[in-house]
């Protein structure tokens, strides 16, 4: 499609025929950078591929200690079938869904009981008269089948130790990747936080403290693993050990193993973070009661990873809104929560919609375990929530690219998701824009940041 083809497209699906076009109100929108004049010191020495707004890693390599140590594991293990129970495994993580509640299964239940009984009572000479009770019997038999097929049923996951070695060969390496993702966010944006307690809800394989430690090593002191299966508290441990099973010197000190959250609301984490756990939660009050749990024993920044699905991205929105809702009873903490990525917004997800949801998701390259079914790179698709404590001042309210950014000749269509709570698709030009926006919108990637503002009020710059 010509340039100025795809424009009159944007147009038409951005914006309203006689209002300010997304074209238009992104032109000379770069702080000290003019549609003219590209001699500006924007970006200084940087190169355009490097701008503020760059966050993303082109691939996370697993620490070598931990690739030997699951190798051995694997070795070391009698389980029968390992790829084949690694396939499946994966698969049912990636497609599990959240329980249904009581009271959504029962609603259900009784607007297809109202179905059927209108196509049952027609066929009665009287159709007000009550149904017999045969029919009563056969039409409640009905509901329950009709219910079984449709419903999906909700099982916990009960971790033995041939199951956690399965996990371990399926997701240990992505899970890393995701949380890996999520962590350079925080270390690009603000370096100088520095991490000395970390608290690792549903810590499963302890991924997590293997990424905490890469990116926060020389000051963090205390990893604090918390999982209700003794079995998968027991592997992380010997990862920890190099894969040994008698005792041994762990790889990095300062490793706790628990089964339960401390107690008291008053011991806090600089760093908090639930990674693929959320859904293993059986109802939606236990998930409140959590995500306010996690969020009060938050001194900095509580990281939330989920599957890149629907439900993945629904369950992080439930906890965002949960946390900025406030109404903790019992909260020590009077600093407000401040949605530090990937939002640029407090407001509702603008992909959300009630007849079209999308998972708002991305991507991140990884070089995963070294088993013959591996190939040598892979990429997991996760979404995630970050929130901090504070008001957020002084952070770019820069939008967030949301998708592939699609470079075509002397353009760039990039999907942005803005700090007014919309989703645009903007084509971005030099012509129109200036060269600095359009290299940095050019060598951007999905989940990166667009260095970009929206002009205040209705005002449309000159052309």
């Amino acid at each position: 499609m010509a340039a100025p083809a795809a424009a009159r497209c944007v147009r038409r699906s951005c914006g309203p025929r006689g209002g300010p076009s997304p074209l238009r109100a992104f032109a000379t929108i770069i702080p000290r950078v003019s549609q003219v004049d590209n001699s500006s010191d924007f970006l200084g020495n940087v190169p355009h591929r490097r701008h503020p707004g760059v966050l993303h890693l082109r691939s996370v390599q697993l620490p070598a200690e931990l690739v030997k140590a699951a190798q051995l594991l694997v070795e070391q293990s009698t389980v029968h079938g390992l790829k084949d129970q690694v396939v499946a495994l994966t698969n049912y993580l990636w497609s599990r869904k959240r329980p249904l509640e009581a009271s959504e299964l029962q609603m259900r239940g009784q607007q297809l009981e109202q179905q059927l009984r209108e196509k049952v009572q027609p066929r009665t000479a009287d159709a007000s008269s009550p149904l017999t009770d045969t029919e009563e019997e056969k039409l409640q038999r009905r509901v329950l089948n009709r219910l079984r097929k449709t419903t999906y049923h909700w099982e916990a996951l009960r971790y033995t130790d041939e199951l956690s070695l399965v996990y371990m060969a399926a997701r240990l390496d992505g899970g890393f990747a995701a949380v890996s993702r999520a962590f350079h966010e925080i270390q690009k944006r603000v370096p100088a936080f520095a991490p000395r307690t970390l608290l690792d809800f549903g810590s499963g394989t302890g991924s997590v403290s293997w990424a905490a430690h890469g990116a926060w090593g020389q000051t963090l002191r205390e990893y604090l693993c918390v999982d209700s299966s003794a079995p998968m508290l027991a592997l992380a441990q010997r990862l920890l050990q190099g894969g040994s099973e008698s005792p041994q010197a762990p790889l990095f000190p300062g490793v706790y193993f628990r089964q339960f959250l401390p107690v008291s609301p008053k011991v806090k984490f600089d760093l908090v973070v639930s990674a693929f756990s959320l859904n293993e939660l059986p109802s939606l009050a236990e998930r409140r009661e959590t995500i306010r749990t996690l969020w009060r024993k938050t001194d900095g920044f509580l990281v939330l990873v989920e599957n890149g699905t629907k439900e993945g991205h629904q369950m992080l929105m439930e906890a965002r809104e949960i946390v900025l809702g406030g109404g903790d009873k019992v909260a020590h903490d009077p600093r407000e929560a401040h949605v530090f990525a990937p939002c640029p917004h407090h407001l509702p997800c603008p992909r959300l919609n009630p007849e079209r949801p999308l998972p708002c998701n991305y991507l991140q390259a990884y070089h995963p375990l070294p088993f013959r079914w591996n190939p040598a790179l892979k990429e997991e698709l996760f979404s995630f929530l970050i929130l901090r404590r504070g008001t957020g001042a002084g952070e770019e309210p820069w939008p967030r690219i949301t998708q592939a950014v699609l470079g075509r000749a002397q353009h760039v269509h990039c999907h942005l998701c803005c700090a007014d709570g919309s989703l645009q698709h903007t084509v971005i030009t030099a012509r129109r824009h200036g060269r600095d926006l359009y290299r940095c919108a050019r060598l951007s990637h999905w989940g990166d940041r667009l260095p970009v503002t929206m002009p205040p009020g209705d005002a449309v710059p000159g052309e």
